[in-house]
């Protein structure tokens, strides 16, 4: 008999199966995070069907899908909004721009300057804005799905490592293997894409609410917080590293293993569930030295190896 988190991920394959082909772990990750509340970042090469992704989980949960490009001329803003004149109230009124939305598309954000990029830091984590000394709320279920090309594409810029803690989860992003590839081009190669398209199902936030209690309701022994901090200390003494794993990543690392526990059906958390997690949670919050990246070392490898050096807990 599935839980309630595993119904909630087979609708979501099922329901974005319709339209996006061969991104069955992609789709597994952004169950992961919507159940999470945690924030996306999804990197590799343009034209995989990021935006169409996003569009489509968008629907599929009943929300408002908004979406962003950037680019370098790209101002805070354009993101957040603006207060205007209005000549016929005779008074200045807000303009939300498109952050006040439930799914937040920000397409290509590293070609967004530094600026732009950290108009969106109190949007991640407090699910507010400040316009002009004042607040305003964004949607409970507020989630940033942000594509990012990878660094060495021209003209682009670094994220920094404040908003870069603030995804939870980093997701690379491959070419399709070649029957997945095949079986788009049959399906979308007609004039109109759009007629190959499906409505997707509603899922309702009542359902999403059941699913958050579920997980919450999973039983995680001491020793596995432990083991997460364990894993952050050693990548902060870690000598290839000049920035470790933060508090605010360890969390997410915490409540993404509970996630992956309790998608899989389970009815406590394990180590592997942490392991399973953390290739996704830990690589793109960490900052190499100066030595490793003459070396050539990715984040990820350091990653793994701190995975392979810890000890896990019995």
């Amino acid at each position: 008999m599935n839980t309630a988190p595993q119904d909630l991920e087979r609708r979501l394959q099922e329901t974005l199966g319709q339209s996006i082909i061969g991104l069955t772990p992609v789709i597994h990750a952004l169950a992961v995070a919507v159940i999470a509340r945690g924030h996306v970042l999804m990197q590799g090469p343009p034209g995989l069907g990021k935006t169409l992704l996003s569009k489509r989980l968008a629907m599929t949960l009943g929300g408002k899908f908004k979406r962003v490009q950037g680019t370098a001329d790209l101002m805070p803003s354009d993101i957040i909004g603006v207060h205007t004149y209005d000549t016929a109230k005779g008074e200045f009124v807000f303009r939300p721009g498109p952050v006040f939305a439930d799914v937040l598309l920000v397409d290509e954000i590293n070609r967004a300057g530094p600026k732009t990029q950290s108009a969106l830091l109190e949007a991640m984590e407090e699910r507010q804005v400040t316009i002009d000394r004042s607040q305003y709320a964004l949607p409970s279920d507020f989630l940033v799905i942000a594509t990012q090309n990878p660094r060495e594409f021209e003209g682009t810029y670094p994220l920094p490592e404040s908003q870069l803690d603030r995804f939870m989860l980093r997701i690379e992003m491959r070419y399709p293997a070649g029957d997945d590839e095949a079986a788009i081009l049959a399906r979308y190669g007609q004039i109109d894409p759009a007629a190959a398209a499906h409505p997707p199902d509603v899922l309702g936030r009542e359902s999403l609410a059941a699913v958050r209690a579920a997980a919450d309701a999973l039983h995680m022994a001491p020793e596995l917080p432990g083991y997460v901090l364990a894993l952050a200390k050693a990548s902060r003494e870690d000598a290839q590293l000049s920035l470790g794993l933060s508090t605010r990543g360890a969390l997410a690392l915490v409540r993404a293993a509970r996630v992956a526990a309790a998608l899989r059906g389970a009815d406590f958390v394990t180590p592997d569930d942490v392991k399973a997690m953390a290739p996704m949670v830990v690589p793109h919050r960490l900052v190499l030295s100066p030595e490793a990246l003459l070396e050539g070392i990715s984040e990820t490898a350091i990653s793994e190896r701190l995975l392979n050096q810890v000890p896990v807990p019995r």
